[in-house]
């Protein structure tokens, strides 16, 4: 295999520790691996040479929630929102709807450009869920979708009761027979726990039958108000709880407390008008915060991790390290992807070799120069995507 040595690196974030980020740095990849991480001056030789001429290099984004594999558009609901219509789960049927009738083909294609979109900008590890098919053949087609371009799946056919479905029926259809059927094409188990979707007790008959069949889980939770998702998630020892959008103090002691990771979305809550998590609280109480961009045709269409690690340093009081290492190694941790070789969201020996260069001297400018694109280079599995 091939070693390729980057250097003139200005400054390199690493992720080895909270902070991780030293200047006149350089590492070397071999193959998917990186083999080597130091000061530019002690650098090893290797087959091929890049110097970055004193740009930053710092992780791949690790997006740890999207809804991507869906058929039509959301436009119009949209617009009503911003014009005052409040947002509710109810929209997801919309899309329910136009992925049914789409052909696997179609859904395909449509992932494979939304995929494309966000290695360009610097993502290499991307969660997606199933959730817009809500019948046993539509989920199970989105998961063996799903599972061609992106690094994790997770079932959430609890999305949604599906309209003029009863609950109880479908959540029996969910717990059963729609499990058994994708088990083996995904990783994860969801449940949106929420008023107006599924409540504490159907979420956790869910998740439980799901962990039996050995299925990791998350939890969408506390986005529309104050409920039982965190607690439930904490409770089931989930991987994540994604949202944290109204938080009460025992929520917040609760993750401090726990190894569940606090994922939050703020692309989504700007674009339903919700308030922002209250990032500070959580880091300041010892929970493990990520962000991802939850990029889904409803409530948050972006791929823009760094729209979402802007937001987080303007308007979240994040300090941009903090920032960044919740969209790279807080994600990682929130797939459980964080440690030992192949390791996503850090840059260090055994990690897989993803890594972007910002057209910038340090990461700082994802915030200093916000809606400025900056993604200069970017390689994952160490290939060059962009």
């Amino acid at each position: 295999m091939t070693a390729t040595v980057i250097t003139g690196i200005g400054e390199l974030t690493t992720n080895e520790s909270e902070l991780g980020t030293f200047g006149d740095a350089a590492l070397v990849f071999e193959g998917d691996r990186i083999v080597w991480v130091g000061p530019s001056g002690n650098a090893p030789d290797a087959d091929e040479h890049l110097d970055v001429e004193g740009r930053a290099v710092l992780p791949g984004w690790v997006d740890s929630h999207t809804h991507l594999v869906f058929a039509g558009d959301r436009t119009a609901e949209f617009a009503d929102r911003m014009a005052g219509r409040p947002y509710h789960a109810g929209g997801i049927a919309v899309t329910v709807n136009a992925t049914r009738q789409a052909t696997d083909d179609e859904l395909a294609r449509n992932l494979r450009r939304h995929v494309r979109e966000a290695a360009a900008q610097g993502t290499t590890c991307l969660e997606t869920k199933t959730g817009y098919g809500l019948t046993v053949a539509d989920e199970l087609r989105a998961a063996k979708i799903a599972a061609d371009y992106v690094d994790e799946v997770t079932f959430l056919g609890a999305h949604l009761v599906p309209p003029g479905a009863d609950a109880t029926d479908y959540v029996d259809l969910v717990s059963g027979e729609m499990l058994d059927a994708v088990a083996d094409h995904v990783g994860w188990c969801d449940v949106f726990c929420e008023e107006g979707a599924f409540d504490a007790d159907q979420s956790r008959r869910v998740l439980t039958e799901a962990r039996r069949r050995g299925l990791g889980l998350r939890v969408h939770g506390n986005q529309l108000g104050p409920g039982p998702g965190v607690g439930l998630a904490v409770e089931l020892d989930a991987a994540s709880v994604d949202h944290c959008t109204h938080l009460e103090r025992s929520d917040i002691d609760a993750l401090g407390g726990s190894g569940t990771v606090a994922t939050l979305l703020p692309a989504c809550d700007l674009s339903t008008r919700q308030p922002l998590p209250d990032a500070r609280a959580l880091l300041d109480a010892g929970a493990t915060v990520a962000l991802a961009s939850n990029c889904n045709p409803g409530s948050s269409y972006t791929s823009s991790m760094a729209f979402c690690v802007t937001t987080a340093v303007l308007q979240m009081r994040m300090s941009v390290d903090e920032a960044v290492r919740a969209a790279t190694w807080g994600g990682a941790r929130a797939l459980r992807r964080d440690s030992g070789d192949g390791a996503v969201g850090v840059l260090r020996p055994g990690a897989r070799a993803d890594f972007q260069v910002l057209d910038a001297p340090s990461a700082t400018w994802l915030a200093y120069r916000p809606g400025v694109p900056l993604t200069h280079a970017v390689w994952r599995k160490g290939d060059r995507v962009r």
